[in-house]
Order: C-alpha cells, then structure tokens, then sequence
C-alpha cells in the first residue's frame, strides 16, 4: 500500500512537471533589438538606395513590415522609457533625454513605474539587458534593479567613441554591478554579449527569455570600422564621404543583427521567438540620415522625427507582409505582456496589437497620440516641444519657440501647409485634448526620483 502511494505521488509530481513545462514551452522568447537615430528612409527594405541591409531587410520580408509606427518621442532617453514601461514618458518622470550631466538632465524615471521584465518574471520569463540603458546612473536605476537579471552593457547616454565607450571620460561599461574593459568597436561588443547570452540560455528551455537588447549604433559619432567604410566608398560611386560614414555604420549594424538571429536558429531558439525591431526616433540629418521623404528628422516633432523603421517576426504566427497599422513603441509593452500570458497592467498607456500579429487583422486604435520633449541649451531654455495625433489631423509645436502648427496628413503627408489658421475649430479642438495631456505630464515629477 505504502509502495503504492509512493507510486501515485511520484506520477503525480510528474504530471505537475510536464504541466509546468508545457506552459513554459508555449511562452515565447521575446526580444526587443532597438537601434540608435536609424531614419525611417535608411534601411535598402525602407527605399534607401545607396545602403545594404540584408539581414533586416529579410527580417522585414519574414515578419510584418510596418509602414505607420512611431517613437514616443524624437530622442533616445522618453522613447526607451515608454518601450518599457508602456507608458508616455512623461507620465513616467522623463520629458527629456537622461544624461550624465546633472544641469543638462531632464528626466527621472519614476520609481514607481512596472518595468516590462518586472512584469514578465511574473510570467517565468528570464530578463537581460544588453547594450545601452539611458535610463539612469544610480542603482536604483540600474537594471539590475529595474528587473532585468541580467545586465551586459553601457549605463550612458551616447559614447563619445565606439572604441574606448567613454562619455565626458566617464566608464559606464557594466557587466551587473562590475565595471568590465571589452576590446572593439561596441556594435561588435553588444553582438558578441547578445550571442553569449543566447547561448547561455541554449539548455534552458524549461525556462522562456525576455532580451532587450539596445545597440548605440548609429548614433554618432559617425564611426564605423574602416573596413566597412572602405566597402561603401569603393562600392557606392560618388556618395559623400558624411553619408558614407553613416551607410557604413548601419550595414555594420545589419551585419550584428545578422549574427544574433543566426545565433538563434543555430540553438533552435528562433522558432519560438517573438522579436521586434525597432528605431528609438528619426535620423539625424546632419550627419547624413535618411528619413525617407518625411519633414524632420531627429529632435523634430515633424514625421521625421517620430515615425521609424519596424518590424515583428514569429515563426509559424506572424505571416509575412506589410502593415499600415498605427502604433507606438509603448505599445511593446502591452503585446509582449499578451503573448507571454500575462494579464494587462492597469494604468499604462500602451494598447496591445498582437490580435494584428496573429491574424494580420485588428481594428485600430481608438484613442490620441501624444508626444513631448523637454530639453535645455539656448535654443530650448529647459521648455518643451510638443505634438499630438487625432485621426489624420496633428497638432505641433516643435520647438518651444515656434508657433503651434495644425497639419492634415491625410492631405499633406509631408507637413507643408499649416491650417491653423484656417479650420480655427479643429485647431481649438485639438488644443483643448493636448493641455490636459500636458496636465497630467505636469504632475509627474522629474527633477528629482521619488
């Protein structure tokens, strides 16, 4: 009888176990890979002509290509904090760009606020980070202590080199808490991490990851290897030696990419990844970026500024093809926590569209679209910038020095001719919708963490 028991008992912790595994096993790996200032017109899949991107490119051609997606703001620091928090990032304590610099910071990320790998480890997911952070110096800003178990990057803003990854001769590279000393150019550095990583987890299937992994790349300063800038010049006669630099450091970017997804089919973990792509705002003209035949670029409130480059891939659930379907980076958020089984967080701002990934049909979103950027030097004085989206219509003031501006882009996708003036009914409309965004943005504090 005894024996018998014993029998039952150890089917019964069996059974529990295959439960427990199968759940797991339906769980998706999920990875963000978010590029630095990439323009929305400087991928060959996104029109550029003079640029090879083969790997993103197939990603694109694998996945759901979307054509209408938007950063939460048009620089780094709001943007990586609504991907995750899936909140605007001003209702989370960051308006402006995190830097190292204390007179020259405008932002805090609340304390308060529920990370996304917080949320997923509730699932049973395993969470790393790898790359650039952005989002505070302190510990308790550290991911380490923002959810991520596992932290392999830059805790910085931009590097000042790809090779030395100092900023204001300040060493931010961190492997956890321990300041670490890599060799090469830092695209080559987070790919070689990335792959570790996923090798690290190749035996651990019982277990789902969650991987954010944020490339600086290319942000400037304009430095790719210079084998990889010798091939463009050689390759593309008569392109300017500025763009030249930039093509060089994104088809190096490509190449990283490359060796992540390889890396992922190689340990059979590409199968049961949902990963997303995506840039953190616009290109950065100035330097030579593209943003495709869009008003703006980085910093602007203009298209260019705010919409970008972005794709999703799942293996057997997303079928391949090209979406018009509006949303935003915070919006990451809410569709991971969706396919990792997780319940939506009350609160947040982020909407999931994983119905559109899974059957490449969801109604959209009925809701405005809000964007702020807080910012200092003599052209900014520490004010905002700001825009919102109702339909077609957009509000915009981008800078705050310029007047408030009222685009249709359903008739002017390029935002040539402002109507505020004209339909002085849609322009009060709007208005009255973006101060009680801007209400509750002013209640959030930045200046100093919880």
């Amino acid at each position: 009888m005894a024996f018998a028991s014993f029998l039952w008992m150890r089917l019964l912790l069996a059974l529990v176990f295959l439960i427990h595994f199968s759940a797991a096993a339906q769980k998706p790996n999920i990875i963000f890979i978010v590029v630095d200032d990439l323009g929305y017109g400087d991928l060959s899949c996104y029109g550029a002509k003079d640029l090879k991107s083969p790997n993103l490119d197939a990603l694109a051609r694998e996945g759901l290509r979307f054509t209408n997606f938007y950063a939460n703001c048009p620089v780094c620091s709001p943007t990586r904090a609504s991907i995750l928090t899936g909140c605007y990032p001003d209702l989370v304590g960051v308006p402006g760009v995190i830097r190292t610099n204390a007179p020259d910071n405008w932002g805090s990320l609340s304390q308060s606020a529920l990370l996304l790998p917080q949320a997923l480890k509730k699932q049973g997911y395993h969470t790393a980070a790898i790359g650039k952070w952005h989002l505070g110096l302190t510990k308790k800003d550290h991911p380490n202590t923002r959810g991520f178990d596992h932290f392999h990057g830059f805790l910085g803003d931009m590097m000042d080199d790809y090779f030395n990854y100092l900023r204001h001769g300040q060493h931010y590279m961190r492997l956890n808490q321990t300041k670490v000393n890599p060799q090469g150019h830092a695209t080559e550095v987070f790919t070689d991490w990335s792959i570790d990583f996923l090798n690290s987890r190749k035996e651990k299937k019982n277990q789902p990851f969650f991987l954010y992994l944020a490339y600086n790349a290319p942000h400037t300063p304009i430095q790719p290897p210079k084998d990889w800038l010798s091939m463009v010049i050689a390759r593309e006669k008569g392109i300017s030696e500025k763009r030249a630099r930039l093509v060089a450091l994104i088809e190096h970017l490509d190449h990283g990419i490359g060796q992540v997804i390889a890396t992922l089919k190689k340990n059979q973990q590409w199968d049961n990844t949902l990963l997303f792509f995506v840039s953190d705002n616009g290109g950065q003209l100035n330097v030579g970026g593209q943003c495709g035949n869009l008003r703006g670029g980085k910093q602007d409130m203009y298209e260019g500024g705010i919409k970008v480059p972005a794709c999703a891939v799942w293996p057997g659930v997303i079928k391949s093809g090209e979406s018009d379907f509006q949303a935003m980076t915070m919006d990451l958020f809410a569709t991971s926590l969706e396919a990792a089984g997780g319940a939506p967080v009350p609160n947040i701002d982020a909407k999931s569209f994983l119905k559109l990934l899974r059957s490449n049909q969801q109604a959209p979103f009925d809701r405005d679209l809000f964007w702020v950027r807080r910012e200092g030097n003599l052209r900014y004085m520490g004010e905002s910038s700001w825009a919102m989206r109702r339909g077609p219509w957009k509000l915009v003031k981008n800078s705050p020095m310029q007047p408030w501006e009222l685009f249709n882009l359903a008739d002017d996708p390029l935002e040539a001719t402002d109507l505020a003036q004209k339909n002085g009914a849609k322009y009060r409309e709007l208005a009255t919708a973006m101060r009680l965004h801007i209400q509750r943005g002013g209640s959030v504090p930045w200046q100093t963490s919880e």
